[in-house]
């Protein structure tokens, strides 16, 4: 039989429990020690944490042992470091003003961290958004995700969001999201990033960018 003590109670010396039940179904951080034995599964989950991706690691798409060149050409994206101090990094598709429909790509490989949940969400986080002048037809991002198995082979693409318009001046959050069902954590996946810019006949620099890349998704831990 349980007895029930209302009220502060205060112990000078040891306590000794061989359980310890919580009316409220949850243990606040004051009440363990550092070396409390707590498995992932036992912490609350944490929606969509962000871990960025560096875009210093993006690759030319179908030659993966090269870095992004410094200016975009043929149907590669291209990393530009900026100015220190003065401008941020950055992947994009070059002056595409009056160029007409033009693709270009970059590829790169992200793990899932160890903290993932395995099944639970995962989106593709891309801010993106175009320098000095918009295109006057249309300018989207878009993915494709694979999921590596480790011995050389992939499934189907688990990007389930299509192609989305960046044609703005003001940058913003595009997400993709990722199929999860067979995902655990350590799985890496590989991405291929798509701009496709269709401008007719501006004057000015008509110029997607991508200012940063997110990977979110839920954890334990």
């Amino acid at each position: 039989m349980a007895t029930r003590i209302e009220g502060d109670t205060k112990f000078t010396g040891n306590v000794t429990v061989q359980s310890l039940t919580s009316e409220t179904a949850s243990i606040t951080g004051a009440m363990l020690t550092p070396s409390a034995a707590v498995v992932r599964s036992q912490m609350a989950q944490e929606a969509l944490e962000s871990f960025p991706v560096n875009m210093a690691d993006l690759r030319v798409w179908d030659a993966m042992q090269t870095n992004l060149p410094g200016t975009a050409a043929t149907d590669d994206l291209a990393f530009s470091g900026g100015t220190f101090a003065t401008n941020a990094p950055r992947v994009t598709a070059g002056d595409l003003k009056a160029a007409g429909a033009t693709t270009r790509y970059a590829r790169f490989q992200v793990a899932l961290p160890p903290e993932y949940e395995d099944g639970e969400t995962v989106t593709l986080r891309i801010k993106c958004g175009m320098l000095t002048t918009v295109a006057d037809v249309s300018c989207t991002i878009d993915a494709q995700v694979y999921e590596m198995d480790g011995a050389t082979a992939i499934g189907a693409d688990i990007c389930a969001t299509a192609a989305t318009t960046m044609n703005s001046l003001t940058f913003g959050n595009k997400d993709f999201t990722i199929t999860p069902t067979a995902l655990a954590a350590g799985d890496v996946l590989d991405v291929r990033l798509a701009i496709a810019c269709n401008d007719a006949a501006t004057a000015t620099v008509v110029e997607p960018a991508i200012g940063l890349i997110s990977l979110l998704c839920d954890i334990r831990g």
